[in-house]
């Protein structure tokens, strides 16, 4: 099989990110490496000069760009990360499009792509999620140095006070008696869902990666003190270290006990061009973030096409 081929497979667990540096002040410093999904990456473009304006809402807003005929946002990535980054010149912006907007973002310098399976992402460390931004989803060692991957989705909702800010379109509370298991390695977009489906009735369990969902599904790992002993529905992301969402959602769908469980995929990368990935394992339905108004809505219409008492677990 062929590099591209297992690329465009779904449900193999893994992914591409292109790997990108800081450099920050000090001649002695090692820089800092960072990756993001390939796929949220348009293109990479050489920096002109641009200088923070003093009536910003954050430092790291660096104003506009004129780019293939539209207006493209550009983020200094080293000051929101509270890096200071030394100017050297040559410098380069991400060219990124997810969760429908197009943004770019300031760095040193790109390396190059890497393939990489999920269980080679690790959580971030103790250290590392304790940082002021708390926007690193997972790190992993490639070759002689640790890469992080970064929760660009933070970024674009730290600075953007009308991101998710949708309202629902459900009245009253229909989801009462009803559990959503919650899957997703980034704080932000789980409160987020969870303030979404628990506004319409739902109640929620809440876990960071597919692994973790997969483990409390089939009974590896006990449930939490006050959790259910059945789901009524999976709610995931598809970027997750250790386990992805099409991955968890293949093994469902091909579980005999837990394949009647409606699976919605929320996800930043869910397009027209990749929607066929989400299909490909058997979501049952696929949501872009962030689109939040219809989630709760489309959650419930799922639960009413399955049996009324939701998926029992397998705990013993």
């Amino acid at each position: 099989m062929s590099r591209q081929e297992i690329l465009l497979e779904s449900g193999t667990n893994e992914l591409e990110i292109i790997e990108f540096y800081i450099q920050e002040e000090g001649s002695d410093r090692e820089p800092s490496y960072f990756g993001v999904n390939v796929a949220k990456v348009v293109e990479v473009i050489e920096s002109p000069d641009l200088e923070a304006s003093p009536a910003a809402r954050h430092p790291s807003f660096l104003g506009t760009l004129a780019h293939r005929d539209r207006v493209l946002p550009v983020i200094d990535l080293g000051v929101w990360l509270s890096l200071k980054r030394q100017t050297i010149g040559h410098e380069v912006i991400l060219v990124t499009q997810f969760n429908q907007r197009t943004t770019g973002f300031l760095v040193t310098g790109v390396t190059q792509i890497h393939r990489l399976s999920w269980q080679e992402v690790n959580p971030p460390g103790r250290y590392v999620s304790t940082l002021d931004s708390n926007c690193i989803t997972g790190m992993a060692r490639i070759e002689d140095h640790f890469v992080l991957l970064l929760d660009l989705e933070k970024v674009v909702s730290d600075l953007d006070p009308d991101f998710g800010a949708e309202a629902s379109e459900i009245e009253g509370r229909p989801g009462e008696g009803r559990w959503a298991l919650v899957v997703d390695d980034s704080g932000v977009m789980r409160h987020m869902v969870q303030e979404n489906l628990e506004r319409a009735g739902f109640s929620t369990v809440i876990r960071d990666n597919g692994e973790e969902a997969w483990k409390f599904l089939t009974g590896e790992s006990p449930g939490r003190p006050g959790e259910p002993e059945r789901v009524d529905i999976l709610v995931s992301d598809i970027e997750m270290p250790r386990m992805d969402g099409y991955s968890l959602t293949k093994r469902i769908k091909e579980h005999q006990e837990l394949r009647a469980m409606p699976v919605i995929l929320f996800s930043s990368l869910i397009t027209q061009e990749l929607r066929h990935k989400g299909e490909a394992v058997g979501a049952d339905d696929q949501i872009s973030k962030p689109e939040f108004a219809s989630l709760a809505e489309r959650a419930l219409a799922l639960i009413g096409e399955r049996k009324p008492k939701g998926v029992d677990l397998e705990i013993a």
